[in-house]
Formats: C-alpha cells, sequence, structure tokens
C-alpha cells in the first residue's frame, strides 16, 4: 500500500471521528484494496470490496466525506481486518 493509502486509513481510524478526508482519497483507497467502484443515482457511489457491497453518498458541494461516512468505512474496513 502507497504511504498515501496508508495516511488515508490513520486518518479514518484517527479518533475523534475526522470531517477532513476528502473523498477522492477514500476512493482511492478502495481502489488500492482491490475495489471496483461504479456510480449509482445521484451521488451514490457502490463499493464492491470483500464480496459485499456497500453503498455511500459521494460529498458536494464539498470534496470532505462527513464524520457518519467516516465512521461507517471505519467499521467496514476493521470488520474485515483492514487497519492502519
Amino acid at each position: 500500500m502507497k504511504r498515501k493509502h496508508q495516511k488515508t486509513l490513520e486518518l479514518i481510524f484517527k479518533r475523534p471521528v475526522s470531517g477532513n478526508i476528502q473523498w477522492g482519497d477514500i476512493e482511492s483507497l478502495f481502489l488500492a484494496l482491490g475495489a471496483e467502484i461504479s456510480e449509482r443515482a445521484g451521488s451514490r457511489m457502490a463499493i464492491f470490496l470483500f464480496n459485499e457491497i456497500r453503498i455511500f453518498h459521494r460529498p458536494h458541494p464539498s470534496p470532505n466525506t462527513d464524520k457518519g461516512a467516516v465512521a461507517s468505512i471505519r467499521e467496514w474496513l476493521e470488520s474485515h481486518g483492514v487497519t492502519p
């Protein structure tokens, strides 16, 4: 995993939950983990990873991911053994 992805992973697991993680960095991390990403209706993104599909909302107009989504992503990654 590249240093950039490791840094993003560290931000996702930081306490308290960070509200300054750009969605593009999270998408890049997912791709590095082997995910397939497809766009859905509106701003929704389908992430196929760990033989599961999770739907997340791409933030707009700000590129920063909201804290609830970051917490959800953290729980998902942690449940599959992905930690910093």
